[in-house]
């Protein structure tokens, strides 16, 4: 495990420290959780544009015609 010192603003500690001790946790745990879900976000993010670079218009629109047309809820009444 490593070691890191991060400089928070006091207002910003203050409330890290509260919300940790909400939910019965160190600091450490509650950043490293942080830490773990906006590296997720991100991760997810560069995940989605390299497989939407790969997408084809052609194959989009394809599949978007083999969609029948229904009429929607507000049409039928």
């Amino acid at each position: 495990m490593t070691a890191l010192t991060v400089r928070l603003p006091n207002s910003l500690h203050a409330k890290v420290r509260e919300l940790a001790a909400r939910d019965d946790i160190s600091v450490n745990q509650f950043i490293a959780s942080a830490v773990a879900e906006k590296l997720a976000s991100m991760l997810t993010l560069d995940y989605l544009r390299q497989e939407a670079a790969k997408g084809r218009r052609e194959d989009f629109e394809r599949y978007l015609s083999a969609i029948p047309e229904v009429p929607d809820e507000s049409e039928r009444r």
